[in-house]
């Protein structure tokens, strides 16, 4: 039986997640809670870490923290600042910023990454997950490359060589579905379902994904119109706008690729991280790009205990014989 060694935060903008990581990095305990950056009042990060992990500080009060998220953020716990692509696990563990809680716990926060440029990008959480995914492969980070994809809220597509994160992009891709779902006319005449419609999601991803069409202004009107021409009944047309725009990030990106001589297609490694549910929706939407992946599970997980590792907090994990 593996050993406490480790406790690990995700803590984002909505909520907070918390890992107890044995020594062989694999989680033997998780909590989850409500307590998002801009959920908390002020000074309530210390309480809620309290309510999460106290238990385990209980019992075993010498455990190293690490975190990672929008905590480090300037509206988090504690500002850890950017550090620049192309960016390695050495240059996160650098970039470590500390913060002490009531009982006297030092949390070690993680940096994001920050890739300057005409239309600079930023990324907080996701770096950790992407360190995860090569700690578990460590083919995705030789010379040769990957392009690893986070869906989300704002979707990242991330170039990553020799081990560190070269440049990435971001996609407000669930962002705009909630704010076009909830805000704008097309909402006004779509029904919740509590099932998946795979065809009017395709559907979605092809109209984007044809190069006739003028681009996502110009198509997500067609969410309304083929409801009220009767080729999409209430229920199908959330999924229908969820497959046009994860379609349009897809065709977005594809073009980029092409201008590097590449594709989407002809990547040959390429992986997504996230919610299972949300990563089958891209996975359905990649193959109609003629492009395939493979899952990586506990990334979160995963990356934390490297970063940690790396910083001495840890031994690195115990493999079993």
């Amino acid at each position: 039986m593996s050993s406490p060694v480790l406790i690990a935060l995700d803590w984002g903008t909505t909520s907070l997640r918390a890992y107890l990581l044995g020594d062989d990095g694999v989680g033997l305990d998780a909590r989850a809670s409500s307590a998002g950056v801009m959920k908390l009042p002020a000074g309530g990060f210390d309480q809620a870490f309290e309510e999460t992990c106290g238990a385990w500080l209980d019992a075993h009060p010498r455990l190293p923290v690490v975190a990672a998220g929008m905590v480090g953020s300037a509206q988090g716990w504690v500002e850890a600042p950017y550090v620049e692509t192309s960016a390695g696990a050495e240059a996160l563990v650098a970039g470590i910023v500390t913060v002490k809680t009531a009982r006297g716990v030092a949390v070690h926060v993680v940096p994001g990454v920050l890739e300057r440029g005409a239309l600079p990008n930023v990324m907080r959480g996701e770096e950790t997950q992407i360190f995860g995914a090569l700690a578990s492969e460590p083919s995705l980070g030789a010379s040769g490359g990957a392009l690893i994809g986070l869906p989300g809220t704002h979707a990242k597509w991330a170039f990553v060589g020799n081990g560190r994160i070269e440049r990435f992009y971001t996609f407000m891709t669930g962002e705009t579905f909630g704010a076009l779902r909830d805000h704008t006319i097309l909402g006004r005449t779509m029904h919740p379902s509590a099932t998946h419609d795979e065809a009017a999601f395709l559907r979605g991803v092809d109209t984007a994904r044809d190069a006739g069409h003028a681009g996502l202004l110009a198509t997500i009107f067609s969410t309304r119109t083929l409801s009220l021409t009767g080729q999409l009944t209430a229920e199908q047309q959330p999924d229908y706008l969820s497959g046009l725009l994860i379609g349009h990030e897809l065709r977005g990106l594809n073009e980029v690729l092409v201008r590097e001589r590449s594709a989407l297609a002809g990547k040959k490694t390429l992986r997504l991280i996230g919610n299972d549910a949300l990563c089958d929706r891209y996975r359905a939407a990649l193959a109609r790009f003629g492009c395939h992946d493979a899952p990586t599970a506990h990334a979160t997980e995963r990356g934390l205990y490297r970063i940690a590792a790396q910083a001495g907090l840890v031994a690195a994990p115990v493999r079993a014989a």
